[in-house]
Order: structure tokens, then C-alpha cells, then sequence
């Protein structure tokens, strides 16, 4: 009997899992299914452009895994039994119907949505740009706003400096601000902090510093210290947060609802499942747990599926990097961030900014669509069987 790998998401982490894992282990062996609710590969890096009214294509996942022997499922996950090794889902517009799917090892990733820390008014009223139909649905508002229109955009994290320079850039004519609950930049080095106020001011956009948002409403939002701050449109991008289905299984995780992992990505309370990506409570190499963010996905996926391989196959597990080297932050389409942190992901001094910093993010994006298109690199490698010392369930797994 083949020994079945269920990867649950298709997102940066489970689909360059998924492709890898074909890649590497012989199909004789082993049978590969991804569960994702969206037919389409969705660059959530991007979304904040696909939000203001810019084109981008969505890669098919059918295209994406053709001729590598991964099966798609499209469903949404619903629940997942760990003793039982069951995966229940239900099908998205009659697609593949409700089922379930038994497992031998579960490759969980189902990343993260937005956050809304219990502040009244944000499920009502504000927009996020955290999945496709939620930008989509931000980018009919935009549309239908005239000049003058206002725009606030809440938190500044990566996605809040990236979503407010992009909405400024492309639409001079409406009135763009961003509410941070500290100061601007706080984290990057003194010369990038000056390059991102810069950019800030060349653009026109207001920032309300040490500004925490306490209630939204539909034309404004309303400050910690009792301001009214002008809004026809609030865009929340104060944080992510897991889906409960991982601390509902009976899953260890996190008081953030994450998976918590050990070294190589594997559950510490279930040996047969591994979590890559936002729903991963990993820790990096500087001993704190690693963000939600694209480059954690990277790191996590790359361990996960380097273990998975390992144990299943009969060799020595290797560990990746879980170090980050920057952060990389677009201000529009022309300009842009790159801060080098330390070991202890601490800015350095040095960072590049301007068109050539521009141009290097643009290009990692249009590598990471490669990749996303060829999820097996393009490169032939010689296919591992698995071991055959049987573990304590009987599955066919390395000891």
C-alpha cells in the first residue's frame, strides 16, 4: 500500500512542499494530495496591488502540479482527526463534495487570515487584503471611491507600509493615511526609516503615530485617545491569525492557535503530522518564533519537506536555516526597502533603497511565480523509495 501524504493548503508553503515531495519521493511508493480551497495559486504578497485595480494573472493549481502526480483535491478543510489520521472536507461549489481523507503523514498548511483583536467594527466595516475574494472585494470599493476619497489603512507592519505607498501611488486623487500604533519604521536602520518617511511624504500620505485604532465605523475610525480619524474606506492590517481548526483537533499549539513544532517542523504531540508556514509555532535561530510572513513559509516549508523525505526514506534528517537576512518592503511600483537585520534580526546599518531595490523585489517576485509554475524546479532527481521498518502504526516510515 502506498504510503498517502495529505498537504493541506496551497499556498507559498504547501505548494513548493507538495512539488518537492513529488520530486523527491518515488510515486511507487507514495501517493501526494493537496487540499486547497481555491482552484488558483494566490500570491498574497500581491494582493494589496490586485486590491488598488491592478491585473494580475492567477496560475491555475491543476497547471501547477500537472505532470508531477500530486492530486488535487479542491475543498475546504473543515476538521482533521489526528488519533483516526482523517482529514474531513467539504467541496467548494460541488467540486469534489464533502469527504474525508485518511492520511499516513499530514503536511499542515493552511496559513493565516486576517486578524481583527476584537476591535468593534472590524468585521463589519473594515477591508483586508489577506486572501483574493477579500481584496476583490476592497478593489469594487476602491472603484466606486471619487476624489477625495479617504483611505485609512491600519497597522504598520509590512503589509500597512506596502498596501498605503501602493494605494497612493496608483490613485493620487483619493486621501490616503496610515494609523501605527508606534512610530514609523520603528525596527529599520536610521537611514531607511528617513527613506521610508520620504517616500511617505513624496506621496502624500498622512501617518497618525502612536495611534491605536479602539472602533471602526463606516465612514471613520476612533483613536485610543478618543480622535476621530476620517474613512470611507479602513483597510485592517494589524496582524494575522490562524484558523481554530489546528486547536480543535487536539493538536498542541500555541496560545496563537499555531501548530507548535519541534526543530524539523514535525508536531511535538502528533509524530505524523508537520505544520509549514503561518500555522507553524516554530523557533528560529535566534530563539524566538518565526513571524507570519511569506520568507517564514520558505524556511519552514524547505524543513518540513527535507524531513518528511528523511524520515520516510531511512536517512539522517538535516536541518535548514531558520535565519532571516531582511526584510524587503515595496513603496509602490519605483521605490522600495531592503534592511538587513543581524543574527538577532536586529536592523544593520547598511540597507538599499530607491529603483534598485524596486527592481530586486520585483525580481524575487517573478522568481517565486517561477518556482510557484514549476513547483519541481525544472530538475530531474532521482526518485527515493521508502524504508521498510514500519513504525508503531504500522506505516511504512524510518524509524
Amino acid at each position: 500500500m502506498k504510503h498517502r501524504i495529505v498537504v493541506l493548503g496551497a499556498g507559498y508553503a504547501g505548494t513548493f512542499a507538495a512539488g518537492n515531495l513529488a520530486r523527491r519521493l518515488s510515486p511507487a511508493d507514495t501517493e501526494i494530495t493537496v487540499v486547497n480551497a481555491e482552484p488558483d495559486f494566490v500570491e498574497r504578497m500581491r494582493l494589496h496591488q490586485l486590491a488598488i485595480g491592478q491585473d494580475l494573472a492567477f496560475r491555475k493549481l491543476a497547471d501547477v502540479f500537472a505532470g508531477t502526480g500530486v492530486r488535487l483535491r479542491l475543498a475546504r478543510v473543515t476538521g482533521v482527526d489526528p488519533e483516526r489520521r482523517t482529514v474531513a472536507v467539504t467541496g467548494e461549489d460541488g467540486e469534489d463534495g464533502d469527504g474525508e481523507l485518511a492520511y499516513d503523514t499530514l503536511l499542515y498548511a493552511l496559513g493565516s487570515s486576517v486578524a481583527h483583536h476584537g476591535v468593534p467594527g472590524v468585521a463589519e466595516y473594515a477591508f483586508d487584503v489577506t486572501g483574493r475574494s477579500s481584496a476583490l472585494r476592497l478593489r469594487e470599493r476602491l472603484a466606486g471611491l471619487g476624489e477625495g476619497g479617504t483611505v485609512l489603512v491600519v497597522g504598520e507592519g509590512l503589509t500597512g507600509i506596502e498596501t498605503a505607498t501602493e494605494f497612493a501611488e496608483s490613485r493620487p486623487d483619493l486621501s490616503v493615511a496610515l494609523a501605527a500604533r508606534g512610530e514609523l519604521g520603528a525596527w529599520l536602520s536610521p537611514k531607511a526609516r528617513r527613506h521610508l518617511r520620504q517616500a511617505f511624504d513624496r506621496l502624500g500620505i498622512t501617518v497618525h503615530e502612536h495611534t491605536g485604532i479602539e472602533a471602526v465605523e463606516p465612514t471613520r475610525a476612533i483613536a485610543a485617545d478618543g480622535r476621530s480619524i476620517p474613512a470611507d474606506v479602513t483597510v485592517w492590517s494589524a496582524g494575522f491569525a490562524v484558523h481554530p481548526i489546528a486547536a480543535a483537533s487536539g493538536l498542541q499549539v500555541a496560545g496563537t492557535g499555531q501548530i507548535v513544532v519541534d526543530r524539523t517542523m514535525r508536531s511535538v504531540s502528533h509524530p505524523d503530522v508537520y505544520a509549514a508556514g503561518d500555522c507553524a509555532y516554530a523557533i528560529g535561530e535566534n530563539g524566538r518564533p518565526l513571524p507570519m510572513s511569506c520568507a517564514s513559509a520558505g524556511y519552514t516549508n524547505m524543513q518540513a519537506t527535507a524531513a518528511i523525505i528523511a524520515r520516510l526514506t531511512g536517512s539522517k534528517v538535516p536541518t535548514t536555516g531558520l535565519k532571516y537576512h531582511g526584510n524587503h518592503i515595496s513603496l509602490g511600483r519605483r521605490d522600495a526597502i531592503f534592511q538587513m537585520v543581524d543574527g538577532d534580526a536586529r536592523s544593520k546599518s547598511w540597507y538599499l533603497g530607491g529603483r534598485t531595490a524596486a527592481r530586486l523585489k520585483s525580481g524575487v517576485l517573478k522568481g517565486a511565480g517561477w518556482g510557484i509554475a514549476h513547483p519541481t524546479f525544472g530538475m530531474p532527481k532521482r526518485k527515493r523509495r521508502l524504508a521498510t521498518a514500519p513504525d508503531r502504526a504500522g506505516v511504512k516510515v524510518a524509524a
